[in-house]
């Protein structure tokens, strides 16, 4: 994926300019999937092309727990977005485990919103493009541990199985606008 997100950067923003902006002025994309499978990737290079602001759900979730408060998150944030007005994102340090920082999310052309949960409902109803990104169990696993450490591993069972429950609940992979190979070896599929 790594190799290869520049041209999947490219047909997500070339989707996402074809259509209508859903966020007020804002053209939205959520880019969702499981851990590991290459999201943040994925959204660094749509902002870096893009020139636009990459928010990442991990930085508004109550730490390891905080996945499933994830949705009634996004929907506060997103409501002032959707009126053309400044939203607010509070962030959550994980070293010190709790939320530090407030920082105003203004309306911009372009929003990534990148994560997992970045698909749940509240924020996929004002998506303008809804992308899922997928790899294997194993690679995702490798990336988790090379990325957050072995911090990360005792984590991951509790972590996997919330994710799927939210994944279920929103239906996200089946609602994607686009699905994304995370491994890099087959090009972004159009789905609707």
């Amino acid at each position: 994926m790594r190799n290869d997100a520049s041209a999947a950067a490219r047909a997500v923003l070339e989707l996402a300019e074809q259509r209508t902006p859903t966020l007020g002025t804002t053209r939205l994309v959520c880019v969702d999937g499981p851990a590991g499978s290459g999201k943040s990737t994925l959204a660094g290079a749509m902002g870096q092309q893009a020139t636009a602001p990459v928010l990442h759900t991990d930085d508004l979730l109550a730490g390891w727990d905080g996945l499933p408060g994830l949705p009634g998150t996004l929907e506060e944030l997103l409501e002032p977005l959707a009126r053309g007005r400044s939203g607010h994102a509070r962030l959550y340090d994980w070293h010190a485990g709790r939320f530090t920082d407030e920082v105003p999310v203004d309306p911009v052309p372009l929003l990534v919103l990148e994560g997992v949960g970045a698909g749940s409902l509240p924020a996929a109803r004002r998506a303008t493009v809804l992308v899922w990104v997928e790899a294997p169990y194993d690679l995702r696993m490798r990336r988790g541990l090379e990325r957050d450490g072995e911090a990360f591993a005792p984590h991951w069972a509790a972590w996997a199985g919330a994710e799927e429950e939210l994944f279920a609940e929103h239906r996200t992979r089946e609602r994607a606008d686009l699905v994304v190979d995370g491994t890099g070896r087959r090009p972004p599929r159009v789905t609707r």
